[in-house]
């Protein structure tokens, strides 16, 4: 069998990549084409860092102000809420300026800020929602047999080649200095999210505001049977809560969430001199 069509292109301060089988490479590269273009709308609305985008005029509301925004942003924004009511804060577009600060008004494709000063980064979950939608218009075109990432960090698998059980990915962490992989696993009709700091990196807890820093995760979830699937954006939200909950609080979260699988390294405690850990946790 002839290997996958590979097709790349640069956005989100990233490379996004399609590898997909279909017989005609023409109508796969015009596929990836209209794939690249919804990423680079999405971007356009969602970016904080475009000027008069959905998220730039959001973060310019005063108290009582409103703005309308596109049906995509506010789907992002729901799928966001959801998960910082999920984690507990743990995952939140305002890194700790105040979420609750704004209202959704899904009708109306509005929000509207209770508050001043809430300021919002879609940068923990816009890949994983792109990669979600491009996997749809894949589909949409009737390509089932395809791999989708955004960096690296936000994956998610169709449909598998048809002389293999699921596509292959590893896990690897840059915090490892021989890279080798810590984990392979094969992969269908799943989304797959990392996130990690590397060494002397640290991130912030936006429940505290206090670092957290050597730790890495990974979160595979399965797409919906029906429906609207947000398994990429799902899964990337999740990879960054875990990079600040306890383990313990990871445990008791993918416990009620089935099919739900987290990979946790835990950097040595002696600084070094033993080799970090990996805990496997499923749900």
């Amino acid at each position: 069998m002839k290997p996958p069509e590979r097709f790349s292109h640069e956005a989100m301060a990233t490379l996004f990549e399609i590898q997909c089988l279909h017989a005609d490479a023409g109508y796969a590269r015009q596929a990836a084409q209209a794939a690249f273009d919804l990423v680079d709308r999405l971007e356009q609305e969602q970016s904080r860092f475009v000027a008069n985008s959905d998220v730039s005029r959001i973060n310019q509301l005063s108290a009582g102000q409103s703005t309308r925004v596109s049906p995509s942003t506010m789907e992002c924004l729901e799928i966001a809420r959801r998960m910082y009511d999920v984690t507990g804060g743990a995952f939140d577009i305002s890194i700790g300026s105040g979420l609750l600060g704004l209202e959704l008004v899904p009708d109306g494709f509005a929000v509207h800020a209770r508050a001043d000063g809430v300021r919002l980064d879609l940068g923990g979950i816009g890949k994983g929602y792109a990669v979600d939608r491009v996997a749809e218009l894949l589909e949409e075109w009737e390509i089932r047999h395809a791999l989708v990432h955004g960096g690296f960090s936000s994956v998610l698998a169709l449909e598998a080649p048809p002389d293999r059980d699921g596509w292959p990915l590893t896990l690897s962490s840059t915090g490892v200095e021989d890279r080798e992989p810590l984990a392979r696993v094969s992969v269908r009709q799943r989304a797959l999210s990392a996130s990690g700091t590397r060494k002397g990196e640290h991130i912030l807890d936006p429940r505290t505001g206090q670092a957290v820093g050597g730790r890495a995760t990974w979160v595979a979830l399965p797409r919906a049977g029906d429906g609207r699937q947000d398994a990429a954006a799902v899964a990337e939200a999740l990879s960054t809560a875990f990079m600040v909950l306890s383990t313990e609080e990871v445990t008791a979260l993918s416990r009620g969430w089935p099919g739900l699988e987290a990979w946790i390294l835990h950097p040595p405690a002696d600084g070094g001199i033993t080799p970090p850990s990996l805990v496997h946790l499923t749900g």
